[in-house]
């Protein structure tokens, strides 16, 4: 078990997040009915615009290796971002810096040192939870 407030989610529980953001988006005080830090393994947010439409429609896209962090840690907004590797959207949702923001007082290469075996185990968990659907398609 990790010592990270993270849960791994899968893609339907993400979508239910995102379209309850979107619902309570009017609202002065939205409440969202999971707060927390989650990870979408294995997808991307993609954002794009329909013909003659200014808004945007967010869609959840699979893509291998690919990582959508969501937090709404609050329990009011929802903040979500794609990431290329497990450690960088843990270190985001854990400090809320990306990896080009600099600030010497939190670097990202002595975070990931420390918190290595941490990350190690997120993994196998991860591993873990794509043994079973493998097994299932077989």
């Amino acid at each position: 078990m990790s010592k990270f407030n993270v849960e791994l989610i899968d893609q339907p529980t993400a979508k239910e997040m995102i379209v309850e953001f979107k619902s309570q988006k009017q609202d002065n005080v939205p409440v969202l009915s999971n707060p927390g830090h989650y990870i979408l393994p294995d997808y991307k947010l993609t954002r794009q615009r329909k013909a003659f439409k200014i808004r945007k429609h967010t869609y959840l896209t699979k893509k291998f290796r690919s990582y959508v962090a969501f937090d709404s840690d609050n329990g009011h907004t929802l903040w979500f971002k794609n990431f290329g590797s497990l450690s960088e959207a843990v270190f985001w949702l854990e400090s809320g810096l990306k990896l080009s923001d600099n600030d010497p007082s939190f670097p990202y290469k002595e975070w990931q040192e420390k918190h290595a075996d941490d990350i190690e185990n997120l993994k196998a968990q991860l591993k873990a939870r794509k043994k079973p659907a493998a097994e299932k398609q077989a």
